[in-house]
């Protein structure tokens, strides 16, 4: 026993913890190679998006037409003219219709097909999932060119058929009439880009617990039961995620646009990016024959602050009905 004693009592006190210092030395140490690896995209991102940025904003003072160095400075001058160019708010409505068609239809066909491929009973599930995420990784403006060959070789047969079914009284020029020109870049939009959705859905879908399903199974829940209290719950942290992204894709619609109709006819598909893009390299639309840099320049600039304000207002609104759903 005195043995015992004098070994409890030689023993070492408890070490102290480590100061803050220390810890935080030793997480650097930790997250160093995180670094070094996000040091390549950091640089890339600085050269190619944050300086160009910069530099634009530089631009937007002066008017310039690309050649040379700026010298003529005009002040707010072009922020001045796109303001009250009613060209410019014609066209950033044609994105926000975009928007407004795209990404709600193609969120819902996204979610139902991505239920469907999700189910383990499903045969060559990876075949479908492939076949839908392949027009994802076809060039925007490829598929431009094929849609407009098609309507120009088989546009003629189509109209003959809703002649003769009575559907319309007179040939439609598919891509040249301002009514239709639009609801085609919106229904090949949301083909184009419909796989990003689907491959984000299903990648919720697949962190869901199978233990959730089989629960309300033994309940006697139905499958709409299960939809509505299991799946949507659930996904409702990565719906955010989705919703905010497809949002932000739809208002990038550019080539599309260009390859298809260029804007016209008659500015009725003229986005905010082909706007910019005829400013700053001259064109027939956006009333810029000659290349004006510097009020591309400013145009960019308000579309950028439009799009961050809407994007602060989206984000703020999806998190208030969350919060309010997760009280309710």
């Amino acid at each position: 026993m005195t043995a015992v004693r004098q070994d409890v009592t030689a023993a070492d006190p408890p070490s102290a913890p480590p100061p803050a210092a220390a810890r935080r030395r030793a997480r650097r140490r930790t997250y160093l190679w995180s670094y070094v690896y996000l040091a390549p995209m950091m640089v890339l991102l600085l050269a190619f998006v944050v300086y160009p940025i910069m530099a634009s904003l530089g631009y937007t003072f002066y008017k310039w037409d690309g050649i040379g160095d700026p010298s003529e400075f005009v002040g707010l001058a072009n922020f001045r003219q796109i303001v009250n160019d009613s060209i410019f708010w014609r066209s950033l409505g044609h994105t926000f219709v975009y928007a407004a068609f795209v990404v709600p239809i193609q969120l819902v066909l996204a979610l139902a097909l991505a239920l469907v491929l999700n189910n383990k009973r499903l045969r060559f599930a990876s075949f479908y999932r492939t076949l839908f995420f392949l027009p994802v990784v076809t060039s925007a403006a490829v598929i431009g060119v094929v849609i407009q060959l098609l309507v120009s070789n088989f546009g003629d047969s189509i109209n003959t058929l809703l002649l003769n079914l009575h559907l319309i009284h007179q040939h439609i020029d598919w891509l040249g009439d301002p009514h239709f020109a639009m609801a085609i870049i919106i229904l090949v939009g949301i083909w184009h880009t419909f796989g990003y959705n689907l491959v984000y859905f299903l990648a919720g879908l697949q962190t869901i617990p199978d233990e959730l399903y089989e629960a309300a199974r033994l309940d006697g829940a139905g499958r709409i039961a299960m939809f509505r209290y299991i799946t949507i719950p659930m996904l409702r942290a990565v719906g955010v995620v989705i919703v905010i992204l497809a949002v932000i894709g739809t208002f990038q619609i550019f080539d599309l646009v260009q390859v298809l109709t260029s804007g016209g006819p008659f500015f009725a598909t003229e986005v905010v990016n082909t706007y910019i893009y005829h400013l700053a390299f001259g064109g027939s639309n956006a009333n810029a024959v000659q290349p004006d840099i510097g009020l591309a320049s400013a145009a960019s600039f308000i579309y950028g602050l439009l799009l961050i304000g809407f994007s602060i207002v989206q984000v703020l609104v999806l998190r208030s009905l969350a919060r309010r759903r997760g009280a309710s």
